[in-house]
């Protein structure tokens, strides 16, 4: 039997009905890239899908009904009145672009992360329904949250980990508390909501929508039980106290809220067929007098929780945040700083439960081994070792038998992040790493020798990587620096473990393939230079003119340290971007982002701090600046609205680099020697506060510092518990002449301004 000639049919079909031929038009798509032998990797293909696939169900449900009472990000999308608004004549899909914004709550090691919006709207289960509050007036007043002007959302950390969202509008005042609870039955969403009417009657609405901040999550079936609502025959809503009246609609209806007189009463459950059931309970408000209703939710119904262990769960413990007493303590006069550092620390927690580590609690809710690396090394550096041990023990188990670390194709820069933060781990602990045995990182070390490209006679590539997707922010398949310079630091990475295990002969073999590879890269950046005429500056890849995916190649600096810190090549790479890619201040990303990139910003920052480069501030202090109520970021930051309009809306790889910039600016590894003091600014130097960090874990053991300027001298001192000693202290307080001293385990300096 023949093969089908499949290709013709579909031509042919495509052209009997009017539809321009679908294989060619992918032929011309992919000339733009370079050919590789994976094309968009799978797992994004598919996580595409399914997000538009909700967008054609916003698209079909939103806009026909907008007498409805929307989540935030629809009521300011769609409304032409506000600077958010996005026309959508040809847009095939209805997908939040202008307020990507939640933050997550929960406790360590949950199995579950609820979010909650910036109108307050909670959404207790991945991809789920939603919980609201609204308050309703006699006379038709109002206080809807996501109709609202901008109310006040805060992140409480005194007592764990809580968002606090408050309104108030005229007569109304409303308040709610979204926290986990832990408990021995396992872990609850509690949502506390207090509602009060000065002068005039009115009542509390608790209502349950079949939306997110994503858009529409279809539910088909409420029923009332004794405690509250029963969800889709599964997930249970608990009331403190049982409402006054119920009332229940559908799509045929309309939206239960629009027109709560309207709706009908009585009914004990609701069967809509389009998956637009709706349910409110409603409280009397009497005038002056304040009312609590607390909601409660079993987060064990979790239909998807997240997953990844591979070893022993962690025991539940009573004290869930304890672990932060090994954090490095922080004191500066910025005020802003230290809020949004112990915010970052707890996020990093939440989402590293015990033996998976997660980007975000949303959009990126699966493993990454490149968000990985950055987000472990945070918690490296912030003490949290077991942390990091839990996660890098399933890494044997995410490793091909061809030693390739997989998690999804066309990454070939995987392996060198594995390879990293692997030797990372070894150097902070002093330990063996518990993920790979030795033939396991040798195998992955000799993936890399293999994939690198062999063809002397094409300088541009010879040595680097294969084209690939790679950080997808770059652009398309692409033979990427990016991807060149992890698999190097992967190839040190491998000679270094192995050398500390006493296998120099072993070692020898990929130290010398990463110089090969250094070399490599050398000679493809200067012929990419001459033929791209990018001056001294290192493009994306061989192929590419100078544009905002030469971020990427900041890696051989930050945080691979593959070259000096004044390296010509990378200071007029940074120096480039700053020129011609920052906006307000921050990192502007014009490739598939098209946004601010707060997590991006401080790469830069991170590259301009170790070059004694002064304007590692202002990046900083421009992250800060777009930093959400609740101390968040997401991927990427609308330049007009300041929502976010790419990736999560509560991106945690940029918590991790918000830790790591601020224990850079006190002390960073350079080779053998301990850098200190380098990034502390000017201005606090003047201010006569005390300024602190530690004690900070780094890979000599930990040391605790402590500065203070009177605007004269400069007083610091050093308290360490050495494990390998450094070549050198070598303090580098700005202002002040560079001093390198004897690495004792305490000590006290006074360094004179100039």
């Amino acid at each position: 039997m023949g093969v089908l000639p499949w290709r013709m049919l579909l031509k042919q079909l495509a052209s009997r009905h009017g539809f321009l031929d679908p294989l060619h038009l992918l032929d011309r798509l992919r000339r733009f890239a370079q050919p590789s032998e994976v094309g968009e990797p799978l797992e994004l293909l598919r996580a595409g899908a399914v997000f538009h696939a909700r967008g054609l169900i916003n698209t079909r449900v939103i806009q026909y009904n907008l007498d409805w009472v929307w989540p935030y990000w629809v009521e300011k999308q769609f409304n032409p009145r506000d600077p958010s608004f996005v026309p959508r004549g040809f847009s095939i899909t209805h997908i939040n672009m202008t307020h990507r914004n939640w933050t997550a709550v929960g406790l360590p090691d949950s199995p579950t992360l609820p979010i909650v919006d910036p109108a307050g709207l909670v959404t207790p289960f991945y991809d789920g329904w939603s919980i609201d509050a609204v308050i309703q007036g006699e006379d038709e007043d109002a206080l809807v949250p996501s109709k609202c002007g901008e109310g006040k959302q805060f992140l409480d950390l005194e007592t764990g980990l809580a968002v606090v969202t408050e309104f108030a509008q005229g007569d109304f005042h409303l308040t709610s508390r979204a926290e986990v609870h832990r408990t021995e039955k396992g872990d609850t969403l509690v949502v506390t909501v207090r509602a009060q009417s000065k002068e005039k009657p009115g009542r509390l609405v608790i209502a349950l929508r079949p939306y997110n901040p994503e858009g529409i999550s279809l539910i088909d079936d409420i029923a009332v039980d004794k405690e509250g609502w029963v969800v889709s025959g599964k997930e249970k809503v608990r009331f403190s106290h049982p409402p006054d009246r119920q009332y229940f609609s559908n799509h045929q209806r309309g939206d239960v809220l629009a027109n709560l007189t309207a709706a009908k009463e009585g009914q004990k459950s609701i069967h809509c067929p389009l998956g637009l059931a709706t349910s409110a309970a409603s409280y009397a408000l009497t005038p002056q007098a304040e009312t609590e209703i607390r909601i409660s939710i079993d987060l064990s119904a979790e239909a998807r929780p997240l997953k990844g262990r591979t070893h022993v769960h962690k025991p539940v413990v009573t004290r869930p945040w304890d672990e932060l007493n090994a954090a490095p303590g922080l004191a500066v006069p910025n005020r802003r700083m230290g809020p949004l550092y112990q915010a970052a620390l707890k996020n990093l927690i939440l989402h590293a439960p015990w033996g998976v580590v997660v980007p975000g609690p949303y959009t990126y809710r699966r493993f990454w081994f490149r968000d990985a690396a950055f987000i472990l090394d945070a918690l490296l550096t912030s003490g949290l070792f077991a942390r990091v041990k839990s996660v890098l023990a399933t890494y044997a188990k995410r490793q091909e038998s061809n030693g390739y670390f997989l998690s999804q194709d066309g990454e070939w820069d995987s392996n060198g992040e594995a390879l990293w933060i692997l030797n990372r781990y070894e150097l902070f602990t002093g330990e063996k790493s518990p993920a790979l045995e030795t033939q396991d990182i040798l195998r992955g070390g000799q993936w890399i020798i293999k994939k690198r490209l062999s063809c002397p006679e094409k300088p541009l590539l010879h040595g680097l990587m294969p084209a690939g997707f790679s950080a997808e922010h770059l652009g398309p398949n692409d033979h990427y620096y990016w991807d060149a310079y992890w698999s190097q630091a992967g190839l040190e990475a491998v000679s270094a473990i192995l050398e500390r295990r006493g296998q120099a002969r072993e070692a020898e073999p990929f130290r010398k393939a990463a110089k090969e590879m250094a070399q490599a890269i050398g000679v493809s950046v200067t012929a990419a230079r001459e033929a791209k005429q990018t001056g001294d500056a290192i493009p994306a890849s061989p192929h590419r003119r100078m544009d905002a995916g030469a971020i990427g190649s900041l890696a051989c600096g930050y945080p691979l340290q593959l070259v000096p810190g004044r390296d010509k090549g990378l200071f007029a790479t940074v120096e480039w971007l700053w020129q011609n890619h920052t906006l307000r201040g921050s990192f502007f990303q014009d490739m598939i982002h098209s946004g601010i990139n707060p997590y991006l910003t401080l790469h830069m920052a991170q590259v301009f701090l170790r070059a004694d480069d002064a304007r590692h501030w202002p990046l900083a202090e421009s992250v800060m600046d777009v930093a959400s109520p609740t101390g968040q970021w997401p991927e990427a930051i609308h330049p007009n609205t300041l929502g976010g309009c790419m990736g999560d809306g509560q991106h945690i790889w940029a918590a991790a680099e918000w830790i790591r910039y601020l224990r850079n600016l006190f002390l960073r590894e350079e080779g053998k020697s301990l850098v200190l003091g380098q990034g502390l600014i000017p201005a606090w130097l003047e201010s006569g506060e005390e300024l602190s960090f530690g004690p900070a874990p780094c890979e000599f053991g930990t040391i605790q510092i402590t500065v203070q300027g009177n605007g004269q001298a400069v007083e610091v001192k050093w308290e360490a518990k050495w494990r390998v000693r450094p070549e050198r202290l070598l303090w580098k307080i700005p202002g002040t002449k560079e001093r390198s001293e004897a690495p004792e385990a305490s000590g006290t300096l006074s360094m004179m301004r100039e």
